[in-house]
């Protein structure tokens, strides 16, 4: 059964892990080392989990595959996890992938950035309520790639069924305002991982998504205590021996100019790393060069060494 809404809320008031998609040689997928991966980060104390999100490779599978990634992750983890599943693409097809989601018992919808060239906010706003309009599962649209108004902001968390809001913008400030301008009861979540929480945190989100905390939960569940007792200054701490690796993730890789071409191979490899399953990947997405592989482990050991000393 799945959670209320008032749940979903308090779960996304913390540290939202990343479901990466496990696949063999072949690139099918491994759904008993995804299993195995949830059920891990549940038992180092996880209870938000994003499934078929972008970290999930969400645009390379296929709808069936993202239906049953998503039933795999409900079944894996026990009924206190949160478990929200992306969704995306034309109004029909996501209303279909909405109504297959339910079929398996999801708690929310993370409705994924809009990938549409032109995009106009009224049209986006008319999107959210159409798919609000098949289901009483919460959505919680993921803002990132385009940049919208305040007052686009402030209309999104009055859609009903909108619950909270995944927040990717590079602009606290705007934030800020559109919390302040926003319904009190919608949770805003920081989409940007562990670079970005403290100073989201300061302008009203609530939660954030995982970073390094993908393959090392441990460094978030402490972030966001740190956070939540107004510990500054450790939550900067905690927060600054992320980014040798969350840097990492935002390189190009080779032949190649876009930014944060290598992030999902750069999390797998974390995975691996740290004993969990990470593996491949499908294109448009490439494996790390072995260059690159080298350098995971070394910013990997770092990260280690600094835990150790900061974390207890």
């Amino acid at each position: 059964m799945s959670l209320s809404a008032q749940q979903v809320r308090s779960h996304l008031r913390g540290v939202a892990v990343g479901l990466l998609t496990p696949f063999d040689d072949d690139l099918e997928i491994e759904h008993e080392k995804l299993a195995e991966n949830a059920q891990d980060l549940y038992q180092k104390g996880i209870r938000t989990f994003l499934s078929v999100a972008n970290i999930s490779e969400y645009h390379s599978l296929s709808e069936s595959e993202r239906v049953s990634v998503a039933e795999t992750s409900v079944d894996a983890l026990p009924s206190d996890a949160c478990v929200l599943a992306g969704v995306g693409g034309s109004t029909a097809a996501a209303q279909d992938l909405i109504r297959a989601y339910d079929a398996v018992d999801v708690d929310a919808l993370m409705v994924m950035p809009p990938d549409h060239t032109y995009l106009h906010e009224q049209g986006l706003l008319e999107y959210y309520r159409d798919l609000a309009s098949v289901t009483v599962t919460p959505l919680v649209p993921y803002v990132r790639g385009f940049d919208p108004s305040v007052e686009y902001l402030a209309a999104l968390t009055r859609v009903e069924g909108v619950i909270g809001i995944k927040y990717a913008l590079e602009d606290p400030v705007k934030l800020g305002a559109g919390v302040a301008a926003g319904a009190d009861d919608v949770v805003w979540v920081d989409g940007l991982a562990e670079p970005f929480a403290v100073s989201f945190w300061a302008e009203g989100a609530e939660g954030f998504s995982a970073g390094v905390s993908n393959f090392r939960p441990e460094i978030g569940l402490e972030l966001f205590e740190a956070l939540s007792d107004g510990d500054w200054e450790r939550a900067c701490q905690l927060r600054n021996i992320c980014l040798p690796y969350q840097n990492f993730r935002s390189e190009t890789g080779q032949q190649n100019t876009i930014p944060g071409a290598i992030s999902v191979s750069a999390v797998k490899k974390g995975l691996d790393l740290a004993g969990l399953h990470g593996g491949t990947v499908r294109e448009p997405i490439r494996p790390l060069a072995p260059e690159e592989a080298d350098k995971a482990e070394q910013l990997y050991a770092q990260l280690e060494d600094d835990i150790e000393s900061l974390v207890q």
